[in-house]
């Protein structure tokens, strides 16, 4: 049996089984013709290309493009990316420690993680990623992409980066390490005044949190807490929802609203069986993406944290990977997730209370350019006609930065009392 005559047989199925608002017999027709179209296209490179095509080879590139032209965030994975992408979010991987997306068909950095190769090597959110090992990278598959910056413990990669106000490429050879499972850093920064760092959020990270936060507490009565979310390029929405929930008692987390019924979710705050009330800054940046953003934009709509920093990455959509044969996934975008307040911070992020550019990213005469969501092709548009305010300034000087502007401003309040939601 032929390539075309499979696929025929698998329209014909296909279309039988398709739900959605149009009427059925202008759908079957419409994805009948279409697949005919794909199958008469396959049997010509079949004849007539100059070279043997390997006919899996075809279809999985067929699968790669229909999936990226949807959106940034879906993605087609082969048998070892999906296992890859299985060992990140339960176990730890050996790469340099970077997000990673598409921006005109080439590769940016969303974000270093912190204490990583990358990260300790100086590379920097908004980065472009032009060569790897000598292989440039435009209009690179994103997990190809992946596949070449991961490697074994000790390993090396050179990479080619170019930065806004840099004359030329500089190289970067940055030796491959495991990448920290551990997501939660802490610390006192003055006497009943914490400090959280998440760098991403893995599958112990509210467990982490709580132990951090116990740890904490030992020290002496908590009058204030930092939670750092700057460069956090996301992870797990479940996480999210879990470290949220640390810090609100009641209410509305998030919300989530897809084409099906299933995908439309509330997910709520609980009292726990320890309740922090002490005041809480959120710092944030153009690096802080999806699963952060959540967790801003629910203190935030909640009155339970003032947020201070820069705008946020913007991406407000929800992910979900459907396993398929012979150990391959699709990571498919299927629902859009709502702020507690109802807005959608997609392609527009969340805007800080009181915004303060960081020290550093004024050197060389300017502030420093993230890249984000609403700079990616193909990016989903926001649906909110409403939106925050632009939020209230803060004067900057010469010698500020965000973390000591934080606690300045969380040793001057008295008390932020939690709201009756």
């Amino acid at each position: 049996m032929t390539i075309k005559k499979i696929i025929i047989i698998a329209a014909i199925a296909l279309s039988t089984g398709l739900t959605n608002s149009r009427p059925a017999a202008a759908r079957d027709h419409n994805t009948y013709k279409s697949l005919e179209k794909f199958a008469d296209v396959i049997n010509l490179l079949e004849k007539d290309y100059v070279e043997p095509i390997n006919p899996d080879k075809l279809i999985q590139g067929a699968i790669k493009g229909m999936i990226a032209s949807l959106d940034p965030h879906s993605s087609y994975m082969t048998a070892e990316n999906f296992k890859d992408l299985q060992i990140e979010t339960n176990g730890s991987f050996s790469g340099i420690g970077i997000e990673i997306t598409i921006k005109n068909g080439g590769l940016v950095i969303v974000s270093p993680i912190e204490g990583t190769p990358a990260y300790q090597q100086g590379l920097k959110a908004g980065d472009r990623i032009i060569k790897i090992n000598g292989i440039y990278t435009k209009d690179m598959d994103m997990m190809a992409a992946v596949k070449l910056l991961r490697g074994k413990r000790g390993t090396k990669v050179t990479i080619s980066i170019y930065r806004r106000g840099w004359p030329k490429l500089r190289k970067f050879t940055i030796t491959r390490d495991v990448i920290p499972l551990h997501s939660v850093k802490s610390k006192i920064l003055e006497p009943g005044y914490a400090y959280l760092r998440i760098t991403s959020f893995q599958a112990k990270t509210t467990k982490d949190t709580l132990r951090a936060l116990k740890r904490l507490s030992k020290q002496g009565p908590l009058k204030g807490l930092i939670l750092d979310l700057r460069n956090n390029p996301g992870g797990l929405l479940e996480q999210a929802t879990g470290i949220a929930d640390i810090f609100m008692d009641k209410g509305i987390i998030v919300s989530t609203k897809g084409r099906l019924a299933d995908q439309n979710m509330v997910y709520r705050a609980h009292q726990g069986a320890v309740s922090y009330d002490f005041p809480i800054i959120v710092l944030i940046n153009g690096g802080s993406a999806s699963a952060s953003e959540i967790v801003a934009g629910a203190l935030q709509d909640s009155r339970r944290a003032l947020i201070l920093g820069v705008q946020s990455f913007g991406k407000g959509s929800v992910q979900t990977v459907f396993p398929l044969n012979n150990g391959a996934g699709l990571r498919l975008t299927t629902a859009r997730y709502y702020t507690p307040s109802g807005r959608s911070i997609q392609a527009k992020g969340v805007t800080p209370d009181i915004i303060v550019p960081l020290l550093q990213d004024h050197a060389n005469g300017g502030a420093r350019t993230f890249i984000r969501e609403k700079d990616l092709k193909h990016h989903m548009k926001n649906d909110n006609k409403t939106d925050r305010g632009s939020g209230t300034k803060s004067p900057v000087n010469a010698r500020d930065n965000q973390l000591n502007a934080a606690l300045k401003i969380l040793e001057g309040l008295p008390v932020l009392k939690k709201p009756a939601i």
